[in-house]
């Protein structure tokens, strides 16, 4: 009994020094089978997967992430998205995760685009769900990466702003990414629950990143699942300019979804997933 009993400890011992070695995020891993990684997007915790794991680890071995900052997991220093692009690549390397697939909503999925465009040989195939190689490209006229700071008068008050202020401008936001208001609650709930200094300077972090070059280096399968709304014209033009240089993809749209696919259009997102994981 003794002897099992130092077994157990020394297996604690051993998770607790997986977890603190990876400060990045927690991983939860779910199924057996091929590999995939499941990255959610901004703000949101791997409970983002919930459903599509569900059904997927029964044929996969399903990692679902939660990033630091978000959920439950503390919070770490910035550089926040250069730290969990990091620690991902270590990751899938010390796990020998040969060949997984990489499936990302958002944020989630432009991290995704970085692992592939930094080592493509790592991996199978990325399956991308509304998201893009520079997000900031979209939002500002004069993209200029470099010029962005952590300290700007959005950010100052965004991190003075309270809570009922904050809550409102969330609602405003989950109103438009998704349908279903129940889902929209979950969300805001989510970005309640964020750290407030990651939420701000994260985001920051996101948009610096450009790939848009970088898409020239990734080799396997990309497969983009891209929403619709507002304009179906718009998100075509967009998606063909930001990823021009990628070889090897293919896009399907969602019609009459926001960015959150998995609520809007959750059979139509279900048989793209199960189509390209095979």
């Amino acid at each position: 009994m003794k002897k099992v009993f130092l077994l157990v400890v020394a297996s604690l011992l051993v998770s607790v020094q997986l977890v603190k070695a990876n400060p990045a995020f927690s991983v939860t891993v779910v199924g057996k089978g091929e590999p995939v990684l499941f990255f959610p997007g901004f703000a949101c915790p791997g409970e983002l997967w919930q459903e599509t794991v569900a059904e997927l680890s029964k044929q996969y071995e399903c990692h679902v992430f939660t990033f630091a900052g978000f959920g439950t997991v503390p919070p770490i220093e910035k550089p926040w998205l250069p730290k969990i692009q990091a620690a991902a690549m270590e990751y899938v390397q010390q796990k020998q995760l040969h060949k997984a697939v990489l499936v990302g909503h958002s944020l989630g999925g432009t991290l995704a685009l970085w692992m592939a465009a930094t080592k493509p040989e790592l991996f199978a195939k990325v399956i991308a769900i509304d998201a893009l190689p520079c997000n900031g490209a979209v939002m500002m006229p004069n993209y200029n990466a470099a010029a962005m700071s952590y300290d700007n008068p959005y950010s100052r008050q965004m991190l003075q702003q309270d809570s009922a202020s904050f809550r409102a401008a969330a609602a405003q936001q989950a109103a438009f990414m998704m349908k279903p208001q129940h889902r929209q609650q979950q969300v805001v709930n989510w970005m309640m629950q964020a750290d407030r200094n990651t939420y701000v300077y994260g985001y920051i972090d996101l948009l610096k990143v450009d790939l848009r070059k970088d898409m020239a280096n990734i080799t396997i399968p990309v497969v983009i699942l891209a929403a619709t709304s507002p304009s179906k014209a718009m998100v075509e033009k967009t998606y063909n300019e930001q990823y021009a240089l990628l070889a090897n993809k293919q896009i399907f749209y969602a019609d009459q979804s926001a960015h959150f696919i998995m609520y809007d259009q959750p059979e139509w997102m279900m048989q793209q997933l199960k189509q390209n994981l095979q």
